[in-house]
């Protein structure tokens, strides 16, 4: 009968020395002759599963034939050489060793697998007596118990990992308690919007300018890069983004790295100055551009390989010398589950020296131990589970969430208050519609975390209203600000060219956001948002204005025109240049005027416009303001001025 090739194949192999057992065909070296193809086709067909009344299993044949080390001292130099390999491979991962990483739990289980599977083999072997293992019932037995293990590791690992989840009970009320938020009124708590400490532009914009900033020192460019890491912090009093330089590739580590590296960039995000500030004798060894043992990722995490570290940020002190934030994990809920931050390393950028600290125990200067992304999860754990697991997603009642951003991603913003640095974002219904419900400000050092209740439109709204004003130039609107315009709530805004330049600045009212102004500098903006506020009757206490003026004369034209649907009449005064807006129905005691007579207002200037506030009578009380008083009360126009300060 003729020889399958798979038969063929083997004998060749036979012949040549090698042992062919359990590699198919079915018949050993001796019987190999004797016995018929039909043998074989149906030897074949069982062990592959497909034979009838034959169960299919995993083929450990190749494990039978496995050696090891022929002498002790064989064996010796195997394990020497796995703990050097087990060695470098953990000094370069740097996994934390810690029953709370799920790093080193994927690295667990990845060797209880394997150790199953050699276990499992070595049993086959001991069961069958097949390869060079003698049959031995209490030789598989042992190999059975000993599985039991690495079983047990994985099973803990996933038990772990199932009481982290929020549908275990009780777990959900905890998930929702690991950020406790306040409820507070926004215009007590949120001061009027200060400029010099507002950032009017964004991340991308400070990544642009420090860039370029790089390009006026000629002796680093081809040295060394600015990273992309742009921490935001107060400094100074001012919001500011920093970021160290770094290594350009390893050829300019290697011939750099013993002078270290010698300075960082700053971009002031009022001012949107930019400099590259040098460092002179305190430069910067320990940095994510280092490759070996001066890498503070690897540095850090093993020199405390019991922590788990959260994402690190570069930070300078009120002296501008550097320091990497390393903030440290824990979880609160099963294995997995509800972490937070409850301590930090202080690693000095220069010399590596550490500091372990308690969150209570941070200085000042330090800006940023909660990372913004984090505290964002754990105000989305208390809107989804305040009110139990079971109705996160059946009856959703009272659930919430955080605004996304514009690109999918999660949306959020800073803003500078108490010298510290506080996550803004929107909160919306579970359904994520076009609407907010609040917004929530949490202080990235201490965890504080304040919910306002506020009505109105999404970011992404806001930015789609600005980006509608200025439609023709194309220009795009950054991520907005939250701040405080005349005690109202206001999305605040770059916007910016093709090339990421800034261009104009707007301001939304976020409750009424068809009520938007632009403006080539801040205090323009403000000044035309301020106007608008009191010309659509927003803003009914001329006290809450920052640019309020009085005026007296007499009128020289007047004429009337319907703006978007409303009515207005424009008047010029004698000896004034600026054009005049009284907006009706508030202002409908300007129909009492004509040409010739004399009139004293109040109004609020922008670019040779000036859009009125309130109209005052002869006596001096206000007759007219930018709504309709519905209770009467009189206002005094001397006081109204009085409160009124210039930007």
């Amino acid at each position: 009968m003729a020889k399958s090739g798979l038969d063929s194949l083997l004998e060749a192999l036979r012949a040549s020395g090698m042992d062919t057992d359990g590699m198919g065909g079915g018949a050993t070296a001796e019987g190999a002759g004797s016995t018929s193809g039909g043998e074989r086709a149906q030897g074949s067909s069982s062990r592959n599963g497909s034979g009838k009344g034959e169960t299919p299993h995993l083929d450990l044949s190749f494990l039978d034939n496995m050696k090891g080390p022929s002498s002790k001292k064989g064996w010796i130099i195997l394990a020497v050489v796995a703990v050097l390999v087990l060695a470098a491979l953990y000094w370069w991962f740097h996994p934390p060793i810690s029953i709370n990483s799920v790093d080193l739990w994927m690295l667990v289980g990845l060797v209880c697998v394997l150790g199953i599977v050699v276990l499992l083999g070595r049993k086959r072997a001991y069961e069958s007596g097949v390869g060079k293992a003698e049959k031995s019932p209490s030789g598989a037995k042992r190999m059975k118990m000993l599985m039991i293990i690495p079983g047990a590791i994985i099973a803990v690992g996933l038990l772990g990992a199932l009481f982290s989840n929020a549908i275990i009970p009780g777990n959900a009320e905890k998930y929702s308690n690991v950020l406790k938020t306040d409820t507070l009124e926004f215009a007590e708590d949120i001061q009027e919007a200060n400029y010099s400490e507002i950032p009017v532009i964004d991340r991308n914009s400070a990544i642009l300018l420090g860039n370029r900033e790089m390009g006026t020192i000629p002796e680093y460019v081809s040295q060394f890069e600015v990273s992309d890491l742009y921490s935001q912090i107060n400094f100074k009093g001012e919001p500011v983004r920093v970021s160290p330089l770094g290594y350009a590739d390893l050829f300019k580590w290697f011939t750099n790295r013993e002078s270290g590296i010698p300075a960082y960039s700053l971009v002031n995000m009022t001012t949107q100055d930019s400099e590259i500030v040098r460092l002179g004798d305190n430069p910067i060894y320990y940095s994510q551009s280092e490759p070996l043992a001066r890498n503070i990722d690897r540095y850090v995490q093993l020199k405390y390989p019991f922590y788990i570290f959260d994402e690190l940020s570069f930070e300078i002190d009120e002296e501008g010398h550097a320091w990497w934030i390393c903030p440290v994990r824990t979880y609160t809920i099963g294995l997995f589950g509800g972490y937070t931050i409850n301590r930090v390393v202080l690693c000095d950028a220069t010399t590596g020296e550490c500091t372990d600290l308690t969150v209570e125990e941070v200085p000042q200067w330090v800006d940023r131990v909660y990372p913004a992304e984090l505290l964002i999860e754990q105000y989305n754990w208390y809107g989804s589970y305040h009110n139990g697991w079971l109705n996160s997603f059946l009856g959703q009642e009272g659930v919430v969430r955080t605004t996304p951003g514009t690109d999918g991603a999660v949306g959020y913003n800073y803003i500078a208050k108490d010298d510290d640095v506080w996550v803004y974002t929107g909160v919306t219904s579970a359904t994520a519609d076009d609407s907010i419900i609040g917004f929530v400000l949490v202080n990235q050092r201490t965890q504080e975390a304040h919910f306002y209740s506020v009505a109105g439109a999404t970011e992404s709204s806001a930015m789609q209203s600005a980006e509608g004003q200025v439609q023709n130039l194309r220009y795009t609107a950054t991520f907005p600000l939250l701040i405080n315009v005349a005690n109202q709530p206001t999305y605040f805004m770059a916007l910016k060219d093709g090339a990421g330049l800034v261009k104009k600045f707007a301001m939304v009212d976020i409750q009424r956001y068809q009520n938007v102004a632009v403006g080539d500098t801040v205090a323009e903006t403000q000044t035309a948002y301020e106007a608008l506020l009191a010309t659509n009757g927003v803003v009914t206490d001329a006290a809450d204005l920052t640019d309020v003026d009085q005026v007296s004369g007499r009128i020289t034209k007047m004429a009337q025109a319907v703006v978007d649907g409303n009515s207005h009449f424009y008047v010029t005064i004698e000896g004034r240049d600026e054009l005049f807006d009284f907006g009706l129905p508030g202002l409908l005691e300007i129909i009492k005027y004509d040409v010739g007579d004399s009139i004293t207002f109040t109004f609020l200037s922008t670019e040779g416009q000036a859009n009125v506030y309130s109209i005052v009578g002869p006596d001096g009380v206000v007759t007219a303001t930018g709504e309709n008083d519905a209770e009467g009360d009189e206002v005094d126009a001397e006081a109204v001025a009085d409160a009124a300060q210039p930007v």
